[in-house]
């Protein structure tokens, strides 16, 4: 997931066969969920996709996700947290959800350091700082969609909710590039800087080159031009690449991506302009990722023995005991008690970042395959489990 280990043009070999067989299982959840959805069964649809990638995975039906699959992966990927980025309105969760969410995800920081480290002494886990690190993460970007057709994005409880998940997901990402990767902090800082002030830069020339391009925008939102659109796919690969290049992760560029259109657009045709992209992202790329997501689960690390299960549960109960407790016990002013049990079930919904930590901790050889086998499928079963049970408690699926 880190940008070194994107899949380059030259090493992609195309196969139509896999190629077709997760589309068509994207076409086919999607239905599933419409066809549930109709009879008053919400099912997120990112559950559907995950199941759907275990189902056509080598495990089951026996397809393998080839390097062409993995790329359209990363692009789905790439377009998510642009989206995790997009929807954060710093303007609109700065003050008592930032500070809250700041600081619930330091105490979630002191408690998953704490806990891997009792993991580490007791020989379960090699390392204290990757297993920790994994467990302090939320899946906003996985989240957005599930929360956007929950009707939940512009609720009090959702801007709650983008704030916890803004900063679990952007203080992990910063530990990824400047802790975890095999480059010395130091460089990784002023790499992090270079990759900060282009960002800084571009906005500065959108907002100065705003007064002619909004209204060439405006004026193609409904013609084949599409200029918006065709921009903003541009600023995010662009951003895609330049982290790859600089050896950061592909997640911050899509990061940045969000964030930055978010400062150019404003609320401007936002509508508009959300219901297009979305139709691009959501109806073609980022199903890959959830799909791919399913069809790499190691199933034979994870149920070839008992203590491989043992260890997908024990981090499923962590992931709740870290992003969960925070939750539970920072909001008791400002939300019901179904409320902050929903905010902890969503807050530790987990998976981008699991997949990236854990890849790059066993390629460095600080973490065995069967420990990062049982995190990421802990990962997906949050994914599965916990974003259902907080929305049955917010009331907006049907018990």
């Amino acid at each position: 997931m880190t940008g070194s280990a994107t899949a380059t043009l030259a090493d992609i070999v195309v196969r139509p066969g896999p190629f077709l067989a997760v589309i068509a299982a994207a076409a086919l959840a999607a239905t599933a969920a419409a066809a549930a959805s109709g009879r008053g069964i919400v099912i997120p649809v990112v559950v559907l996709e995950l199941v759907a990638g275990v189902v056509i995975g080598p495990h089951v039906i026996g397809l393998h996700a080839d390097s062409f699959l993995k790329f359209f992966s990363d692009l789905g990927l790439a377009l998510l947290f642009f989206f995790a980025g997009y929807e954060i309105d710093v303007g609109r969760i700065r003050g008592t959800p930032l500070r809250r969410a700041t600081l619930g995800w330091l105490l979630s920081l002191a408690l998953a350091y704490t806990l891997a480290g009792l993991l580490s002494v007791s020989g379960v886990v090699l390392s204290a700082l990757y297993t920790g690190s994994a467990l302090t993460t939320t899946a906003i970007g996985t989240l957005m969609p599930i929360l956007s057709d929950a009707d939940e994005l512009r609720s009090p409880f959702g801007t709650f909710m983008l704030a916890a998940g803004a900063v679990g997901e952007f203080g992990p990402m910063l530990i990824l590039t400047l802790v975890l990767s095999a480059e010395g902090t130091l460089h990784n800082a002023a790499i992090l800087i270079a990759f900060v002030a282009v960002a800084v830069a571009i906005v500065v020339l959108a907002a100065r080159s705003s007064t002619w391009m909004m209204p060439l925008f405006e004026r193609t939102l409904e013609s084949s031009a599409q200029l918006a659109v065709r921009w903003i796919l541009v600023l995010i690969f662009a951003l895609v690449l330049l982290a790859s290049r600089l050896g950061l992760d592909l997640l911050l560029g899509g990061f940045a991506a969000g964030l930055i259109a978010r400062r150019v657009l404003g609320e401007r045709d936002a509508r508009v302009f959300d219901s297009k992209l979305n139709a691009i992202a959501f109806g073609a790329f980022v199903p890959f990722f959830f799909i791919v997501a399913g069809m790499k689960l190691d199933l034979h690390a994870l149920f070839s023995s008992v203590s491989g299960v043992l260890k997908l549960l024990l981090f499923l109960a962590l992931f709740l005991v870290v992003r969960g407790l925070p939750a539970l016990l920072l909001y008791r002013d400002v939300l019901a008690r179904r409320d902050r049990y929903a905010l902890a079930l969503l807050s530790s919904t987990q998976l981008p970042l699991v997949l990236a930590i854990t890849t790059l901790a066993t390629a460095e050889g600080h973490m065995r395959p069967s420990t990062a086998a049982a995190l990421v499928g802990a990962a997906l079963l949050s994914t599965l489990v916990f974003p259902v049970l907080g929305l049955r408690l917010r009331g907006d699926i049907a018990a």
